[in-house]
């Protein structure tokens, strides 16, 4: 009887029992990994008696909902809502009011047993039934509030939410003009000025001079909000908010206030010039040096500005007070935690994460985290104030790139989940299951599979909460910028959860409302006119993609894995016109480290491989996979003959490195991004899936300034003949 009874809620909770793996095979999730995910999701399987029990209750509590929390339309479809009642009510007269996000009210009025019923049930012996209540009216696009009363008593309130068919696209890309970009993580940018970490200015630079080279957008890696007392918290795709900004990202020297003597003692010591050009010089990343100095510094320029403005009723203060107030819970939620974050830092407290603070301060909502606010204002304050010029600078890079004429300007790109540390979880712990992590079963890029330490939101919450925790991450990263990629876009329709203390391999998929959360992804992306990417690399199901296609998301085909059965590789002139085409990515070798087997050289030394034969393989396969790309290249006349044919004798250079490059511009994608990395022919990874403390990932900085690149003839010769492919593809 369990088995059944646990088959039952399994399929009620969305938890796949079978899927196709990476490779076409059929693969079976295992009996005792649904107990565990089905125990991640908060049930208890330890009888029949518990399992029966907490089906009823699942039950019954959508049959005591008259309404259900949100419904997602799209444009052109009738309105249908399911409306459940006791069956003594049915036959009364209830009204629907509907009120628009403009403030305008409509009402439908309906009887009950006048509508088609559905379905019915017995809930403490009382009959219930269910009618589906079309709506006639005709609602405009946005987030509508619905409330059913009857007698002037309301019963229940519902959200409806009205969504396009399909993702904004700009208008040049929708009449065929075809585009290339540049991506890059922010933080690796050096520059004459910044401190040791690319930060804003650099960005604003970075799409000038690319913009005066021909490129349309900017590609970034996440730019979301890390963890200002614990620097070294720096990948961006383990992020505490997806919300907000990482604040190691803002220019000091170009806040008001810097110019003040204050700032100037401070920044013009021995002390803060001696780290400071050690953040500068040193071949990684230094976070902990570059968080010491914009901490100290920024905390300097507050206290000028905030002395100057925000006590005094000035239109800085109003402008910040509305930044705020339209932050809203989040933003409040972000600034508690960092102040409070860092007071248990300076006390000498385990400070990670709110799973180690005291047990007092552990949840956003506790007494005591109000009180330690209230006493706390100032430094509260403090990063409320780095958010708002955060946005303000992001903003201005943005604006740089729309007055050089880009087609796309910034693209951004939203981290599937948070660290289990983090503030969106501190805030929101209903919404998320900390006893899982999101990962990846064994796949190309990770043979054992992968687990991300990110835990998984609980789909059933995020319905009811009417869907508006990924409203908010939505529309917060369509901000300043023309594009979005969604990290691991797969996220919308199933994830793979890893329970704490399994291996990845053992994990299991849970699915999302895909249609719901595709119609709110269109719905902002029309709001923010923001084209939206989808990174659809990995264990995809085809029926994904063509759904994703007929959203209007563009999919993310990278070179090195649209390979034939035979192992030839296909030409990008046959790539979805609905596409951003790439080389490489974040998360694989450069063209030199993949061309001279870095990658694996690396992997050996740090243990990623369980046996030589595995790596073995590896290097056979890539030196037939290098043959067939030569083949390739020669037989579109990608390459001159001074690249020769043979791989055996041929080696990674500038001509082979920007003939690849140039190779992909005449592809048929409607985008091509490109890593600066490969540029400047640089062999070290930025990422190595998988590793933590073995390699340092998310610290490599770029080998040379932005005020050189650009000065370079031969890169400024590579942009141009990348314009002219992409020009000539477009009118193929």
């Amino acid at each position: 009887m369990t088995q059944q009874l646990l088959q039952q809620l399994v399929e009620m909770r969305g938890i796949e029992t079978q899927y196709v793996d990476a490779w076409g095979n059929p693969a079976t999730i295992a009996e005792s990994s649904k107990t565990k995910l089905l125990n991640a999701l908060g049930y208890d399987t330890s009888s029949d008696e518990k399992i029966q029990s907490q089906i009823a209750q699942d039950v019954q509590s959508v049959w005591l909902s008259p309404l259900n929390p949100v419904q997602v339309v799209r444009r052109g479809e009738d309105i249908r809502l399911s409306v459940r009642l006791p069956i003594e009510l049915v036959n009364d007269e209830h009204v629907l009011t509907v009120t628009l996000e403009s403030g305008e009210v409509l009402t439908h009025a309906f009887t009950p047993v006048d509508e088609s019923m559905t379905t019915m049930a017995h809930i403490d012996d009382v009959e219930f039934h269910e009618y589906v209540v079309a709506l006639p009216l005709d609602l405009p696009l946005g987030y509508h509030d619905v409330a059913l009363s009857a007698d002037g008593d309301q019963i229940a309130t519902s959200r409806i939410i009205m969504a396009p068919q399909a993702c904004f696209t700009p208008d040049p890309i929708k009449q065929g003009k075809k585009i290339w970009g540049l991506s890059v993580q922010l933080y690796c940018v050096r520059s004459e000025n910044n401190w040791g970490i690319g930060d804003f200015s650099d960005l604003s630079m970075l799409i000038e001079k690319s913009a005066s080279v021909g490129a349309d957008f900017i590609g970034l890696n996440p730019i979301h909000a890390l963890y200002p007392a614990n620097p070294n918290a720096c990948s961006p795709y383990g992020p505490s908010s997806r919300r907000w900004l990482n604040y190691l990202y803002i220019d000091v020297t170009a806040v008001e206030g810097y110019d003040d003597a204050s700032v100037q003692a401070l920044v013009t010591s021995d002390d803060f010039n001696k780290t400071l050009t050690h953040a500068r010089n040193v071949e990684h990343v230094d976070y902990e040096a570059v968080a010491h100095l914009k901490l100290a510094a920024l905390r300097a320029v507050f206290d000028v500005y905030d002395a100057k403005y925000l006590r005094k009723s000035t239109k800085q203060n109003k402008t910040f007070k509305a930044f705020v107030e339209a932050g809203g819970e989040s933003l409040d939620m972000l600034a508690v935690y960092d102040a409070l974050q860092s007071s248990l830092k300076a006390q000498g407290k385990e400070s990670w994460g709110w799973p180690v603070f005291p047990e007092e301060f552990k949840d956003y909502h506790n007494p005591a985290v109000a009180k330690f606010k209230k006493a706390n204002e100032q430094d509260v304050k403090f990063y409320l104030f780095l958010q708002w010029i955060a946005a303000q600078q992001l903003e201005q890079a943005s604006n740089k790139a729309t007055e050089a004429g880009m087609t796309i300007g910034l693209y951004r790109d939203l981290a599937v989940g948070v660290s289990e540390g983090s503030a969106e979880i501190w805030g929101n712990k209903d919404l998320y299951c900390t006893d899982a992590s999101v990962g990846a079963p064994p796949d190309i890029l990770g043979p054992l599979g992968q687990n991300w330490g990110l835990p998984p939101m609980d789909p059933r919450k995020l319905y009811e909460q009417a869907y508006q925790p990924i409203i908010d991450l939505f529309a917060s990263n369509m901000a300043s910028s023309g594009s979005l990629r969604i990290d691991h876009v797969m996220a919308l329709l199933r994830l793979w959860w890893v329970v704490k203390g399994d291996d990845a391999k053992e994990g299991g998929y849970i699915y999302y409302p895909v249609d719901d959360l595709l119609g709110i992804l269109a719905l902002e992306s029309h709001r923010n006119q923001s084209l939206v990417i989808g990174e659809d690399l990995g264990t995809v199901p085809e029926e994904i993609r063509s759904k994703l296609a007929e959203n209007g998301v563009y999919s993310y085909r990278v070179f090195f894995f649209e390979q034939a059965e035979d192992g030839g590789f296909f030409s990008p002139s046959h790539y979805p016109v609905q596409s951003m085409s790439t080389l490489t990515t974040h998360d694989m070798p450069t063209l030199i480290g993949y061309w001279h087997c870095l990658d694996l050289e690396l992997g050996k030394d740090i243990g990623l491989y369980p046996t030589q034969e595995i790596l073995d393989t590896l290097y056979t396969d890539r030196h037939d996979n290098k043959q067939s790309i030569l083949d390739t290249l020669h037989g579109h006349g990608s390459v001159g003959d001074n690249v020769g044919r043979d791989v055996n004798y041929v080696g990674m250079n500038q001509d082979l490195n920007y003939g690849m490059q140039v190779h992909m511009a005449g592809g048929s994608s409607a985008l091509l991004s490109l890593q600066l990395e490969d540029w400047l022919q640089m062999d070290k990874p930025v990422n190595i899936p998988g590793t933590f403390d073995e390699y340092p990932n998310w610290r490599r900085k770029l080998t040379q300034n932005i005020e050189t690149m650009f000065e370079n003839a031969q890169i400024n010769e590579l942009a141009a003949k990348l314009t002219h492919a992409r020009k000539q593809a477009s009118n193929k």
